[in-house]
Order: structure tokens, then C-alpha cells, then sequence
């Protein structure tokens, strides 16, 4: 099978944080939306059942993405809020702050 450019992970939120987490997807800052797209992530979806969230997008390259948003000012500003809601590592400076799914089945 020919890997696709996807990519997914999930995270728990903290049941205190859950109506903010949400509410702060519903509306995004601009800002950040914009600097996804420029680092190359695409066809970006994020999916709730209960306190479990589900992500999933598209990016050519990965690593030069992720590179590209840890420098960015809107997006550090963005996780210095959302980061205290989850359960687990969040920081895009470490080495591995998402820890992707195995993609086992593709069809294009």
C-alpha cells in the first residue's frame, strides 16, 4: 500500500475544559487557520466522541510542518491556552509532541 499523505492522532480533554475546548474550535482564530495552511496542512478535520478527540489532515511534509508552527507566534499563543486542556503532551517543540496513528487501510 502506498502511504498517504495523512496523518491522525487522538487526545482526551480534561472533562473541566471540554465547553471551552470546543467552543474555541467552533471559532478559531484566523490567525492560526492561516498559519496551518501555510506550513502545508490541509483537509484538517477534528471529530469528539465525549471527551476523546479525533485529528486528522493532510501535509506533503509532515516534519517542515510541524517545524513551521512551532515558530509561529499565533500558534504558540493558541497552545499556551489549549494545552493546559489536554491530557498529555502538547508541545510542539519536543521531539515527538503527537504521536501519529498507524494508518491500516487507504482507499483513494
Amino acid at each position: 500500500m502506498e502511504a498517504s499523505k495523512k496523518f491522525a492522532w487522538t487526545w482526551e480533554i480534561k472533562e473541566e475544559c471540554l465547553e471551552e475546548y470546543v467552543n474555541m474550535h467552533l471559532e478559531p482564530w484566523q490567525e492560526v487557520l492561516e498559519e496551518h495552511s501555510k506550513a502545508g496542512i490541509r483537509n484538517y478535520s477534528i471529530f469528539q466522541n465525549g471527551a476523546q478527540f479525533f485529528y486528522c489532515f493532510e501535509c506533503d511534509d509532515v516534519e517542515t510542518a510541524f517545524a513551521y508552527i512551532a515558530k509561529s507566534e499565533a500558534c504558540n499563543r493558541w497552545n499556551a491556552i489549549t494545552s493546559k486542556m489536554v491530557k498529555g503532551s502538547f508541545d510542539f517543540n519536543e521531539a515527538e509532541p503527537i504521536q501519529p496513528l498507524r494508518e491500516v487501510f487507504y482507499l483513494e
